[in-house]
């Protein structure tokens, strides 16, 4: 643990009392808070008469502002600049640091460790039906706190390496954009004039099997926005309500049914072949003149493909309903025949094995910050 001593942050901070009451006529912009240390963010302006609370208050930039609800969840921020003169309901309440015992950007870092989230959810636990952290609650969490020097000196530290995490995370983004962009303009270019529906490449094929109460099975999940497939933990058969699990095989295209629309949609590796998908995972396999899994592989994991299934599922009250296997099959695209998906095989899978790289270092550069943070707090930095 940290060297310096821990305090309540009811030694460190006061409560922000700015009430106004809310006028018919009069704009006022709502201030929100995002989970897992987010950040504070600013929501729709409403006027005055559209709001039921008697009264609102108005954050201040370097308030700490703390959802009740969803503290547990790691929803509690320091409130920018940018954010000053926005306005939040007594389900949103907000203190002042002490100026000469506690930094703002200090309390800002912390609000993003597990360890202070941790914290937020013991305190929650059985105050109400729904779990709401009350003020006074709050305000038992504990924090470390070196003096005001050590604090600015640990946060500017934080913040230089902070602006390094995100230039790397910038570049592996433009690197996979680059990829993507690469795979689509040589499938352009193969394809020319030559189009298929996708019901003339691919086939509905699923390998279902009946669970066992005495079976174990092993699952795949299908990540958003081309971000492919994953394995997940086994599920016994005792302990799910479906009837059959659709079981994998080498090549086969899997598509999410909930969230096809938005690219959860990947070619299964050999790796993952006899794994199981529950039944809203759909499965199709190669007609073989007509298409090659290894060459579809990368084509379906790209923004240009799953833009094509966001246009194919109709809304429905805003709402998107599942990719049923028969709007999957009726999208049309450019093709090239199956001389040309060979010629293209060798380059896509060179910018496969490229994105995957990027994907495991998109974990690595996420793991990064927690890291410092967790150093800086126990006086590591």
């Amino acid at each position: 643990m940290s060297k310096w001593p821990t305090v309540s942050l009811g030694e460190v901070v006061v409560p922000a009392q700015r009430a106004e009451v809310p006028l018919p006529g009069i704009s006022y912009r709502q201030i929100g808070v995002k989970l897992w240390g987010e950040g504070a963010y600013e929501r729709e302006t409403m006027d005055g008469s559209q709001t039921k609370y008697q009264q609102l208050f108005r954050a201040e930039a370097g308030d700490i502002i703390v959802n009740k609800i969803w503290a547990r969840n790691g929803s509690v921020a320091v409130v920018t600049e940018s954010l000053a003169g926005c306005f939040g309901s007594g389900e949103f309440p907000m203190f002042e640091p002490k100026a000469d015992r506690l930094e703002s950007r200090w309390m800002h870092w912390l609000t993003k460790t597990p360890s202070f989230w941790a914290q937020c959810d013991e305190k929650s636990r059985g105050t109400s039906g729904k779990n709401r952290i009350k003020p006074e609650q709050f305000l038992r969490i504990e924090i470390p706190l070196p003096s005001l020097t050590e604090q600015r000196r640990l946060v500017g530290r934080i913040e230089a390496l902070s602006v390094h995490v995100s230039e790397a995370h910038i570049l592996r983004r433009l690197a996979v954009e680059e990829a993507e962009a690469f795979v689509t303009s040589l499938h352009t270019s193969l394809s020319g004039n030559r189009t298929r529906k996708l019901g003339e490449i691919l086939q509905l094929d699923e390998d279902s099997q009946v669970i066992r109460p005495t079976s174990s099975y092993p699952q795949v999940g299908v990540r958003s926005f081309g971000a492919g497939l994953f394995p997940k933990s086994a599920v016994e058969g005792t302990a799910t309500s479906y009837r059959a699990f659709n079981r994998l095989y080498n090549g086969a295209l899997v598509l999410s049914q909930v969230k096809g629309w938005e690219g959860a949609v990947a070619v299964c590796p050999a790796e993952l072949a006899g794994w199981y998908v529950s039944p809203e995972y759909r499965t199709f396999r190669c007609i073989p003149t007509e298409s090659r899994a290894s060459y579809l592989a990368p084509l379906v994991r790209t923004e240009w493909f799953w833009r094509k299934l966001t246009k194919a599922t109709r809304g429905v009250g805003g709402r998107r309903e599942r990719t049923r296997p028969e709007q999957f099959l009726n999208i049309e695209l450019p093709m090239p025949d199956i001389e040309q998906q060979k010629l293209g095989e060798a380059l896509f899978a060179q910018v496969n094995q490229l994105k995957d790289l990027q994907a495991e270092t998109a974990g690595n550069l996420a793991s990064l910050l927690p890291a410092i943070l967790d150093k800086a707090f126990k006086g590591e930095l």
